[in-house]
């Protein structure tokens, strides 16, 4: 074993030394929140690949494979489609925007009234994701070293802290890309091939299994349909994916690279199957289908080998983890926290007003250097405390599969139809957006509570409640100012003056500009922050 905890050192040490690098290079708000908006297309499908595949998607992914045969693919594979219909449909007009956050675009796409009830449910969905992915290094820790639960979390997630604190999206894009690269080949290259061989080959694994471990919905049907309204639909509007979309260089790397991405995703899963698969056959009286990855890990593959495909499910977990954190503490700050300054601002007395002028004008003459500084230290700053905040709640929560089912039904069932909504239909209005996020929410809730968290139903009716509410409160009301709405499609055609992004090469004048500017100064959250 000392060989593989050198494999997982050297791999953790990497992964710190990434963060101070990537330190280096952010710059500014753009640099430290979306990476500059530079990122390629072999950067950009590596990184989303590995955001979207993390430690429900590897350990979890094998666990399904081991209880129910190839079928248990179905939730993985629910991933990649959610990921190929975002970057075929909607991630070029998603990257054009140059936004930050999910809320600053119903902010645009609404006129401003929007984004703060949006932003507490994003918050609290990422936030909860970035709990659960945190809690799967007490399993891993577990494994390697014997570790004790609390010590497991705490370790864990002070790495991913300190890297995503030090760089911000950089750290986390450099330190992704290598996590992609360790989970292609830990999983794919080795730990696939090896299972199946030590199962015998396909043949003798369909020899020794129920034929329904073989049948493509052996899982069953319903609970295929609710993997594609929770998994597919919430990479369609989950922050942690639109940021992450935010990094293209362009419409093209958006496309293409997230098509890659999917596609890759897609593959992944099969493979997951496979192995919980051959595993069954290895192994069949697990005391939990969770534990088939471990135990086949530790028993099946040889030393440096074992270290490496354990490396590769610790990159799964940090991955995620490091996505949802930056998501979290980007929402907070430019969502939440902004908006709440702003309307303290306004309350204050003149006289404070005009020291806060004078400030202002001072920190202007000081040049763009010291407010981009100050952006990132205020980033920074709060992915630090929702990093800490994380933790301890990482500690103190127990029924990790239910807190994260619920953040899915709130997140899809409270937002997918206004964000959808304001892509594709002008019709749509802030008071159908607000009546829909409310609507679906509570009807989620108040189903959840009274048919259980893991019930189908109350995604289903939530997302039913949310379609009429949205559908009929808009055309109800007033349509969309005609300016918001030639700003919108201005920011979608990709004209901007640059408000809500500090890059000085996206500037743009003319009528386009004044017209964004107008929509923008009311509510918007950017230049706040």
């Amino acid at each position: 074993m000392a060989v593989d905890y050198a494999v997982i050192v050297l791999y953790l040490a990497g992964m710190l030394a990434m963060g101070w690098w990537g330190m280096r290079r952010a710059k500014s708000k753009s640099d430290f929140l979306v990476a500059g908006r530079r990122l390629g297309p072999v950067m950009y499908s590596g990184t989303m690949a590995a955001i979207v595949l993390g430690g429900a998607s590897t350990i979890g992914g094998v666990g399904l494979g081991y209880q129910y045969g190839l079928s248990g693919a179905w939730m993985v594979f629910t991933i990649g489609l959610g990921l190929l219909a975002l970057s075929v449909f909607f991630s070029a007009r998603i990257a054009r925007l140059k936004v930050y956050t999910v809320s600053e675009m119903l902010d645009l796409r609404y006129g401003g009234s929007a984004g703060i009830i949006s932003g507490v449910v994003m918050w609290a969905y990422t936030l909860m994701l970035a709990v659960t992915s945190t809690i799967a290094y007490a399993t891993i820790f577990d494994v390697l070293f014997g570790m004790d639960r609390t010590l497991s979390i705490v370790l864990g997630g002070a790495i991913v802290v300190a890297y995503s604190t030090l760089g911000g999206m950089w750290s986390i894009t450099l330190t992704d890309m290598v996590q992609f690269v360790v989970k292609t080949i830990g999983v794919l290259l080795l730990l696939l091939p090896i299972a199946v061989i030590k199962a015998g080959g396909f043949a003798a694994m369909k020899a020794q299994l129920p034929d329904d471990y073989f049948a493509p919905l052996g899982i069953g049907g319903q609970t295929v349909f609710t993997y594609v309204l929770i998994y597919s639909f919430g990479m369609l509007i989950g922050q942690d994916i639109w940021q992450r979309v935010f990094t293209a260089r362009g419409d093209k790397v958006a496309r293409l690279g997230g098509t890659a991405a999917g596609t890759y995703c897609l593959a992944y899963a099969l493979a997951g199957a496979v192995i919980g698969t051959a595993a069954k056959v290895l192994y069949p009286h697990l005391g939990s289908p969770d534990d088939a990855f471990a135990t086949i890990v530790k028993d099946a593959l040889p030393v440096g080998v074992r270290g490496l495909v354990l490396a590769a499910a610790l990159s799964a977990v940090m991955s995620t983890s490091s996505g949802a954190l930056i998501a979290c503490a980007t929402v907070a700050n430019n969502d939440i926290w902004a908006r709440v300054k702003s309307v303290a601002a306004r309350r204050r007395p003149s006289a404070e007003e005009a020291a806060d002028a004078g400030r202002a004008s001072g920190a202007e003459q000081a040049g763009d250097g010291a407010v981009e500084h100050d952006e990132v230290r205020g980033n920074r700053i709060f992915i630090l405390l929702m990093g800490l905040a994380v933790i301890v709640i990482a500690i103190a929560l127990n029924n990790v599969v239910e807190a994260l089912t619920l953040a899915y039904n709130v997140l899809v069932g409270g937002l997918l139809v206004p964000i959808l909504g304001g892509l594709l239909w002008k019709r749509g209005t802030a008071a159908g957006a607000l009546a829909s996020v409310a609507v679906g929410g509570l009807t989620v809730v108040g189903l959840m509570v009274s048919l259980g968290v893991l019930a189908n139903e109350p995604i289903y009716y939530g997302l039913i409640a949310s379609l009429v509410a949205y559908v009929a409160v808009s055309l109800a009301t007033e349509p969309t100012d005609p300016e918001v709405l030639a700003a919108w499609r201005a920011r979608l055609a990709g004209r901007t003056d640059g408000a809500a992004d500090d890059d000085p090469e996206e500037e743009a004048a003319g009528d386009t500009a004044v017209a964004v500017a107008r929509v923008l100064a009311p509510s918007s959250v950017t230049g706040r922050a």
